[in-house]
């Protein structure tokens, strides 16, 4: 799909573009999602650019992802996409800058350019540009992977909670769920933090090349700040992969505590069995000799003391603390 965004007045709005028609000379971003090879054609014609295939949006070399070729800036990021559901994935997605306009290559729906086009529908700056729309874009996926980062160190506290503060009414936690949980959690940081990686080198690309492209010394300064976000959210995102791996360390301890517990239990009750065991034992073969058993008290003794020989080792274990 190819569509083509033109200044209107005080806004970015979307221009009708005819089947196999040319887009307008005022267009100012051009974005193309999973394209065909004849929407490929229009925007290489329009800006004097070769739009990369999936296949070299994919590469992971920053030679391959940061270059600029004929005068045009290529930059291509790893961004987020359906974080919110139960299969988030990422996408790469490329910037081109040609002059002043911005094309973007994407083979999916990251948020941030839904946001963006939004917010340029009710207002942009009078003098918008392609390089304009590309720092909103980059500002929202910042904002993104923020608000990402924030959900989900909410959700590991609450991990953390169950883990160790359960709630009695509730019963114990089930570790299975709360093992899935930190596992979704703990992927879901690790492409967060991979997707920030991306974007801070595209940002340093972008800050070698402000001076070239002559950017004002506002936007230089936009892109410096960003660089400072994009730094501490890497940190940040480090931070919440080493906080899950302690949670998924703990909840192995806990989990061992508990076995450990019951085994305890067993093997208690397996001692405190063995004695009364022993002498039943004894007194159960079938020898034709055996003088306590001619004598008249000899059952209730032999009760007495398999109850004695049960209840002595409990007291033990118990004055021990081993219960």
């Amino acid at each position: 799909m190819l569509s083509v965004y033109v200044p209107h007045g005080s806004t970015l709005a979307r221009a009708p573009l005819e089947p196999g028609g040319a887009p307008p000379d005022a267009a100012v971003w051009v974005d193309l999602v999973s394209p065909t090879v004849q929407e490929d054609k229009v925007v290489e014609r329009l800006l004097g650019i070769a739009v990369p295939t999936r296949e070299e949006m994919q590469e992971i070399e920053v030679s391959s992802r940061l270059y600029v070729e004929n005068g045009a800036r290529y930059m291509t990021a790893t961004l987020m996409c359906h974080s919110d559901t139960a299969t988030p994935n990422t996408t790469p997605v490329t910037f081109i800058l040609a002059g002043h306009r911005l094309a973007t290559v994407r083979y999916d729906e990251p948020r941030p350019f839904a946001i963006v086009e939004h917010k340029l529908a009710r207002a942009c700056p009078p003098r918008v540009t392609g390089d304009s729309v590309l720092m909103d874009l980059l500002d929202a996926v910042i904002d993104r992977a923020a608000d990402i980062q924030e959900r989900i160190g909410a959700e590991v506290d609450q991990i953390s909670h169950t883990i160790f503060e359960p709630d009695d009414a509730a019963g114990p936690p089930s570790y299975n769920d709360v093992l899935k949980a930190l596992g979704r959690k703990g992927d879901l940081t690790s492409k967060v933090r991979e997707s920030l990686v991306s974007i801070g080198r595209l940002l340093l690309f972008l800050s070698h090349e402000a001076e070239t492209m002559k950017w004002s010394k506002d936007t230089r300064a936009q892109l410096l700040s960003m660089q400072r976000d994009v730094l501490s959210l890497t940190d940040h995102a480090s931070y919440l992969s080493n906080k899950i791996t302690f949670l998924l360390d703990a909840m192995l301890g806990v989990v061992n505590i508990q076995q450990n517990n019951i085994i305890k239990i067993f093997s208690v009750a397996a001692v405190v069995l063995m004695p009364p065991t022993l002498i039943a034992s004894i007194y159960g073969m079938n020898f034709k000799h055996m003088p306590e058993l001619d004598w008249h008290y000899s059952y209730p003794i032999v009760l007495v003391v398999m109850i004695l020989a049960a209840i002595l080792p409990y007291l033990y274990f118990k004055w021990r603390k081993w219960l």
